[in-house]
């Protein structure tokens, strides 16, 4: 990049009517005289303590810039303070572009955040709609129709790296439907996360009723209140262990394993970016303490021997290219009963929130044993099904997120048909 060209993508960002601006103070570089198209722009970064020359007074425009001359005039560019939203935005995606060389240079984005605000608001406005259909049991038939209003705040903890997360939800019915096992004349209100998250030696620590993510979502993917330590870049390890109730679960899990299990969850992790295109995963979930007669331990259909579960899993993902991902995972509890579960997924392409336009599709296979899959991130099939799944999504405006996805197979406790179509949209701000 010139250093012409970063004039304008700064100057855009950072310097509101600079062009039309008039400076007394003599020109800051010998080689960019008053008459120069740049001279209002190049002198406010000037004045602004966003650019500086070299020893000898002059800019050199004309020059290359490196990625780290460029670094170092974001860190600036986010360090200042009175910019307008729309600038900031533009100045967060181009730290964001050059996150790894403002790490090495010893600038961190948290850090830059405080000097501005030492509480950030971010959230979404969201609508959910599906429809789910199962032959064996028609009063199992489903119709979600709401609307939740999301704020996520989080706030910097005295000059430490510490942070205090949260997120606050607002569940609204569009709807009613008797049918609806969801339905409620009321609203639901509530905080379903709520931890600290930190630094502690090599190791990063989060703490209090906070999200755990395993097996690339298809095992679990919901709150616990306890405590999660990780550490390692190229090859991370996680740890986990708290108290898995209804208190932590998501207020719009239908699955019964997620409604209605209570337990004592520990967890291990291991994820290893073997090469820039191939990543993988294993691990080992247990259970504990499990409430009998809800979710997994149901005497009806012997799932357990007692009220504890293991699982361990195994999966991970390739990039043929930009634009095509394979995606598998395979897990297996020690249940007697539907205790195997596994996906694979292929990507194209992907949707970003932030580039208007951008698109994202997927087709694949899930076999979702009952006995291993506690709280999946999918919003296609449930556990306790098997069948294909499709989906895509679009991004018609930025922070706009349009999804569509279809799931057509069977339950596999009674082996019939099931299908279900979502829908969403998202507003994120």
């Amino acid at each position: 990049m010139s250093k012409k060209t970063l004039v304008s993508a700064i100057t855009a960002a950072l310097v509101v009517g600079a062009a039309s601006t008039t400076f007394a103070a003599a020109n800051p570089f010998s080689d960019v005289p008053a008459d120069s198209w740049a001279y209002d722009a190049v002198s406010t970064l000037a004045a602004d303590g966003v650019i500086d020359g070299y020893p000898d007074g002059t800019y050199k425009g004309q020059n290359t810039m490196t990625r780290y001359e460029m670094a170092q005039i974001v860190a600036r560019a986010m360090a200042k303070t009175d910019i307008e939203k729309a600038d900031k935005a533009l100045v967060d995606k181009l730290a964001a572009e050059f996150a790894e060389e403002l790490d090495n240079l010893g600038v961190r984005v948290a850090d830059l955040e405080k000097k501005s605000d030492n509480v950030k608001w971010t959230g979404e406005l969201r609508y959910r709609y599906y429809d789910k259909n199962h032959d064996s049991d028609k009063k199992a038939d489903e119709t979600y129709n709401k609307i939740m209003f999301r704020l996520t705040p989080q706030a910097y903890i005295g000059n430490s790296d510490w942070v205090a997360k949260a997120r606050i939800n607002y569940l609204m019915d569009v709807a009613s439907d008797s049918n609806n096992i969801n339905d409620s004349s009321d609203s639901d209100a509530s905080v379903d996360q709520a931890y600290v998250e930190g630094p502690l030696g090599a190791a990063t620590v989060q703490a209090g009723r906070l999200p755990v993510f395993t097996a690339q979502g298809m095992l679990f993917d919901d709150r616990i209140s306890g405590a999660q330590v990780s550490f390692g870049d190229t090859f991370k390890t996680t740890l986990a262990a708290g108290r898995y109730s209804e208190d932590s679960h998501s207020s719009e899990y239908t699955n019964i394993n997620a409604k209605d299990i209570t337990a004592e969850y520990y967890g291990i992790q291991f994820d290893w970016k073997a090469t820039d295109k191939m990543a993988v995963n294993a691990g080992y979930t247990q259970l504990t303490s499990i409430d009998q007669g809800t979710g997994l331990y149901d005497d009806t259909f012997e799932n357990l021997n007692d009220d504890s579960l293991g699982i361990w899993y195994l999966g991970g993902s390739y990039a043929f290219d930009n634009n095509v991902k394979l995606v598998g995972e395979y897990a297996q509890s020690d249940a007697d009963a539907f205790e195997k579960a596994g996906i694979v997924e292929v990507q194209y392409k992907g949707s970003d929130v932030a580039d208007p336009g951008s698109w994202g599709a997927y087709a694949g296979y899930r076999h979702l044993g009952n006995n291993v899959v506690i709280a999946s991130t999918y919003d296609d099939a449930s556990a306790g099904q098997k069948g294909y799944v499709v989906g895509a999504s679009y991004v018609p405006a930025e922070n706009i997120l349009a999804t569509i996805e279809y799931f057509d197979g069977k339950d596999l406790d009674v082996d019939q048909d099931a299908d279900k179509f979502f829908g969403q949209v998202e507003f994120f701000f």
